[in-house]
């Protein structure tokens, strides 16, 4: 497939290095000459220096035989332009990143593909949703809802008290029968490795389980695991970034009570006008002081999303001292994932793999409806849509000759979620969802094609 990325930022590096890990050809364009000399010695990739808004850069680039063209520079109006410019040059489908979430609200009325841009995404609001699901999910480190959370993915690590630690999955099963979740991946402690669990696989102590639940699924897991879903209702934002804004809205429409703290007193104005149900503090919340004088330690939820990783992390951490339930960070360097959750963050927001995630379903074939990648794991979640020629229809889980390092987790009918079992028979029009590893992810691929 071949693939042109305009943008070499943070987003658009990220993109390029996924994307030429599944040997895709990419073409990355940037005006920036450093950026892309950086991404041209670390990636497998072309690159063009110039302008994506100008017509003579993108037939360089060969637009007119691309199949996929996706804008990701930090200018909305760059990215919609050269978006609009490549598929009039021939470019198969075209991906926007954009600022202004109303374009997304209301992109069916404006018809943005009528213009020649036949996807919009925002970094910004894929990661204010994602905090928002984690608030609702507090128990779990992981989460990820599919078709309005019909299923849902949730992540934690055991503890000695999880009832199922030291059986099977299969002696689980029979021990606590009719429930609705099921194990998809685990990651042993102290390793880099992803399994995935069979029925003779055995929970342990430290693990970090990946589970596919349908309603109800995640007051079960609580139960058996010790957690607590604590039911969120004060809330402190750290930082009035775009992010902080969203999040804040969103919150404040769904009557949480939030206090927001931004450093610069202009902006936290703005914040003011546009967030009146919101207390906005202008402050730096780096300042234990001014934490504890804003009652910290009486929050439900600490939410850092200012635009440095580690302020994030160690205003996090605080918070956690001082008995806050939940606490969120918007991390930008992917290395800190491993090592900011094993010092106590619970929940860790990265806008560049969840844009990743939002644009890779459509580099995947067969019907891929919605994807994930899941955080430290080295595995993937996958939503297919079954048509009536796709080789999955019709047939019954065990009689499939699916590769052991993929497993169905669930399927979506009628808009609910089912556990899917051995003698689960898939139906044309259901929505399967698949955690696999990379390299079976081409096998499972054909059984939706």
């Amino acid at each position: 497939m071949k693939i042109l990325i305009a943008g070499a930022g943070e987003v658009g590096f990220h993109l390029a290095k996924l994307l030429s890990y599944e040997s895709q050809e990419i073409t990355l364009v940037d005006t920036n000459r450093e950026s892309l000399s950086y991404a041209e010695n670390h990636l497998d990739i072309k690159v063009v220096k110039g302008d994506s808004t100008s017509i003579a850069i993108l037939k360089d680039a060969s637009i007119e035989t691309s199949d996929m063209f996706i804008a990701v520079t930090s200018s909305e109006t760059t990215n919609i332009t050269a978006c609009v410019l490549a598929k009039q040059l021939g470019a198969k489908q075209t991906i926007a990143r954009i600022s202004n979430t109303e374009f997304i609200k209301y992109k069916d009325e404006v018809g943005f593909t009528k213009f020649g841009i036949d996807e919009l995404i925002s970094p910004e609001s894929l990661a204010a949703t994602e905090i928002s699901l984690s608030l609702d999910q507090a128990a779990f480190e992981d989460s990820y809802e599919f078709e309005d959370g019909a299923l849902t993915m949730l992540g934690l690590h055991l503890s000695r008290t999880a009832q199922f630690v030291g059986k099977t999955v299969k002696e689980a099963a029979e021990v606590f029968p009719e429930l609705h979740f099921m194990p998809i991946a685990i990651q042993r402690f102290g390793t880099q490795y992803t399994i995935i669990p069979r029925g003779d696989t055995e929970f342990k102590e430290g693990d970090h389980v990946i589970f596919i639940t349908s309603k109800g699924g995640d007051e079960e897991l609580c139960k058996l695991t010790g957690k607590i879903n604590k039911d969120i209702k004060n809330v402190m934002i750290l930082g009035g970034s775009a992010i902080g804004l969203k999040t804040a809205r969103d919150l404040c429409n769904d009557k949480f009570n939030v206090k927001l703290i931004e450093k610069d007193e202009e902006r936290a104005m703005d914040l003011a006008d546009e967030l009146p149900k919101a207390l906005i503090i202008n402050g730096d919340g780096r300042n234990v002081d001014l934490l504890e004088e804003e009652n910290l330690q009486d929050m439900d939820a600490f939410i850092s999303v200012t635009g440095n990783s580690e302020t994030n992390i160690m205003s996090c951490l605080v918070a956690k001292s001082k008995g806050v339930a939940k606490n969120i960070a918007l991390v930008e360097n992917m290395d800190y994932f491993e090592l900011s959750q094993s010092i106590g963050v619970d929940t860790l927001i990265n806008k560049k793999l969840l844009a990743a995630n939002n644009i890779f379903r459509y580099i995947r074939k067969g019907e891929v409806v919605a994807m994930t990648k899941l955080n430290n794991m080295n595995a993937e979640l996958l939503e297919f849509e079954v048509h009536a020629n796709s080789k999955i229809a019709n047939k019954l889980i065990k009689d499939l000759d699916f590769p052991r390092s993929a497993i169905i987790g669930g399927v979506i009918r009628n808009d609910s979620g089912l556990i899917a079992l051995g003698d689960f028979k898939v139906l044309v029009g259901d929505r399967v969802v698949v955690c696999c590893l990379p390299i079976s992810i081409k096998t499972v691929e054909k059984y939706f094609f």
